[in-house]
């Protein structure tokens, strides 16, 4: 089956400056004028959840939502060392062959709460950074 495209067609307003722009990048890549500006588009606009694993979209999808500060909070939300050590001492286990079928089950949901809290960070710095915020390094925040 193939895929559905739809498209549509709008009109900008675009300073000379960004216009020259991209034109120099289509001919310096030898592409088409609008290859160039569907993929400054793409690369540019906020982030898409839904290239997240279905478990975790629900939890990224309500990031959109969020004011501001609720979004900084999220970025600059850690782990504790503690359980840092905790799942790398099981991933430890894991690796060697030496894990029980119980810490086995714990490393399963650990390592899903990881997923998740790496991606809704993530994803927040971005959405951060779409919202024209700059984004300090990540040992800041």
């Amino acid at each position: 089956m193939k895929d559905i495209i739809i498209s549509r067609t709008i009109t900008l307003q675009l300073p000379e400056a960004i216009f020259l722009r991209m034109q120099q990048a289509a001919q310096a890549t030898r592409q088409p004028l609008e290859d160039i500006f569907l993929r400054a588009i793409q690369v540019g606009s906020p982030p898409d959840w839904e290239d997240i694993p279905a478990e975790f979209q629900a939890d990224i999808a309500a990031l959109d939502r969020l004011d501001d500060a609720a979004l900084w909070r999220v970025a600059r939300t850690k782990k504790m060392e503690s359980d840092m050590i905790y799942y790398q001492q099981l991933l430890n286990k894991n690796a060697d062959g030496k894990i029980s079928e119980e810490e086995s089950r714990t490393l399963t949901g650990l390592r899903a709460e990881f997923d998740r809290f790496m991606l809704a960070k993530a994803h927040a710095v971005a959405l951060m950074r779409w919202r024209g915020y700059a984004i300090p390094p990540a040992e800041n925040l």
